[in-house]
């Protein structure tokens, strides 16, 4: 696993929380300081819940799990799909659909009729309905594509999720907890860390922030992968031998 200093998380802007006045009283075991009213995290403590969630993140990608990524602020959005595709997860950086995870169902038939309706435009098939139903059909395709296409390989519920904004992205949060999904999440001065089950304690908003923890995650993940493709050749190999 990547060793990840203090001089990184400082450089992003880990430490910076909120306004004193916006606390959350849970999260006062993470805060170290006040500077200027504006509360400042212990890097230190946020350096080890860090790597926890990221040994969790590499370890559930060893044994072959899916971990969402869920950043739908306007400022993450980029990063946060970036950071997935990276590693090859799934995403969410739209407006996150109640029921995604408590109706999965429903949510994969939507996506069996987006690509049902994919389908029917490169084969042509569309052409045999009127010019306003192939209107109508191809806008409800880019509707669905906008929501769906960073889960649409996604075929049963995620292992776990990230959260980049765990009081922005709070129903996502409360339906992996409902779902007995594992939460690992970014959790600021002002948000509540009850429902996270890897808290990491760090600023939410600014864009450095965002990427440099995406990027954490992304490694991670890939480390896990690279570590379970090595550990089937060792199988492989030794099959062959005997």
């Amino acid at each position: 696993m990547k060793n990840i200093t203090l001089m990184e998380m400082l450089k992003a802007g880990v430490h910076f929380g909120h306004k004193k006045s916006l606390w959350n009283p849970k999260m006062a075991p993470y805060i170290f300081t006040t500077r200027n009213n504006i509360h400042i995290f212990d890097l230190e403590k946020t350096k080890k819940k860090l790597m926890e969630a990221l040994q969790f993140a590499s370890d559930t990608a060893f044994r072959g799990g899916t971990i969402l990524f869920v950043g739908t602020k306007r400022q993450a959005k980029d990063a946060v799909r970036k950071a997935a595709e990276a590693c090859g997860m799934p995403y969410v950086v739209e407006r996150w659909l109640g029921g995604t995870f408590t109706n999965f169902r429903t949510i994969q038939r939507t996506i069996k009729k987006m690509e049902k309706y994919e389908k029917m435009t490169e084969s042509g098939e569309i052409s045999k309905y009127t010019k306003k139903e192939q209107l109508m059909i191809k806008r409800e395709i880019e509707k669905m594509k906008l929501f769906f296409s960073g889960v649409r390989e996604m075929k049963k519920l995620p292992d776990a999720i990230f959260v980049f904004d765990v009081k922005y992205d709070n129903i996502p949060v409360k339906e992996a907890s409902a779902s007995k999904v594992k939460v690992v999440g970014l959790v600021d001065t002002n948000a509540d860390p009850s429902l996270v089950d890897y808290v990491i304690p760090s600023n939410d908003d600014a864009i450095k922030v965002i990427e440099f923890m995406g990027t954490a995650l992304s490694e991670a993940i890939n480390e896990g992968k690279s570590k379970a493709a090595a550990a089937v050749m060792v199988s492989e190999q030794a099959a062959i031998a005997e």
